[in-house]
């Protein structure tokens, strides 16, 4: 014969209120974090899986935010390079001009104010950093701003501060590719052509070059167009190169951003709670604690005290 004892009830019943009440709060969290639990704990034997997880989505999203920043300094690039070959272009066009017309009247203006566009786009910024400028990115990789000045150095390679490290970008797990260039490779040719010109038009034994240019100027300016051609060229393929980098960067980012969503989504379907169920949870428990509650009152009314009385 079982013995049923006031005290035994009570305690069987407040378990049940407090279970009840405990189900409730897990319900009402779940419902306004929309997770599962709030902290590693509360996934029990899953967390190390989730560990896991989040480690891989973190190394691969830093993958992403790299090659996210490296496409932005390729476009940056991109523009700087157009700028130095349009202005190749613009220079060898004024050129032309005074061959076509014989008349040199403002060839040296027109020649320093490309000679500048060149000098800005090596000097060219990215986010503060010069992009031409190698491992010394808080330098100006150019140091004369004029023709002039150009002519007055001891030479070509004196006027870039640029020094030998060419930027290299990692982007994934063993892949680190060249990003960028530096400015001495891409302008010493182009320099050397204005220097000379300068220089020719400074000498007056062959300068200045204005009015009408002398057969000897003509000589000289000639060659000058197939230098500028050369000069070009080479500006080109570099500009090529850079969009076929900026493509690769493209690929794979696209690559790694369905990588994060992949893994974000392997890790929403351990941790992100199920609304539904967590509603009728919340439910089921309120009815829960109100039938507890309704006990434990019932039993105060139903005491064997008030029997032995």
């Amino acid at each position: 014969m079982n013995r049923v004892s006031t005290p035994g009830n009570y305690q069987s019943a407040l378990l049940n209120l407090m279970n009840a009440q405990a189900q409730q709060t897990d319900a009402q969290t779940r419902l306004s974090t929309q997770k599962n639990a709030t902290d590693m704990a509360g996934f029990g034997r899953g967390a190390e899986n989730l560990t896991t997880l989040k480690a891989a989505t973190s190394r691969v999203q830093s993958f992403l935010d790299t090659g996210e920043a490296v496409a932005a300094k390729l476009a940056t690039q991109d523009q700087a390079l157009n700028q130095i070959n349009d202005s190749i272009g613009t220079a060898r066009a004024a050129i032309g001009s005074v061959l076509a017309s014989e008349s040199a009247d403002v060839l040296m203006l027109e020649l320093r104010g490309q000679f500048q566009s060149i000098q800005n786009g090596l000097n060219a910024e990215h986010q503060g950093v010069y992009l031409f400028g190698g491992g010394n990115t808080g330098q100006a990789p150019v140091n004369v701003s004029t023709m002039g000045q150009l002519a007055a150095a001891p030479d070509v390679a004196s006027t870039f501060d640029n020094d030998s490290l060419t930027p290299v970008s990692r982007l994934g797990e063993g892949r680190s590719i060249q990003t960028g260039y530096l400015a001495e490779d891409i302008g010493t040719a182009i320099f050397q052509i204005f220097r000379d010109i300068q220089a020719y038009n400074d000498d007056p034994a062959t300068g200045p070059l204005t009015g009408k240019p002398t057969d000897a100027q003509k000589t000289f300016l000639t060659a000058q167009l197939s230098r500028l051609d050369a000069a070009s060229t080479d500006t080109i393929e570099v500009i090529a190169r850079n969009g076929s980098l900026a493509k690769q960067v493209e690929t794979t980012n696209a690559s790694h951003l369905g990588q994060v969503e992949s893994l974000d989504a392997m890790v929403a379907s351990k941790t992100d709670a199920d609304l539904a169920r967590a509603l009728t949870d919340l439910q089921l428990s309120q009815v829960a604690v109100q039938a507890s509650a309704q006990v434990l009152s019932k039993l105060g009314e139903s005491s064997l005290l008030n029997y032995l009385r």
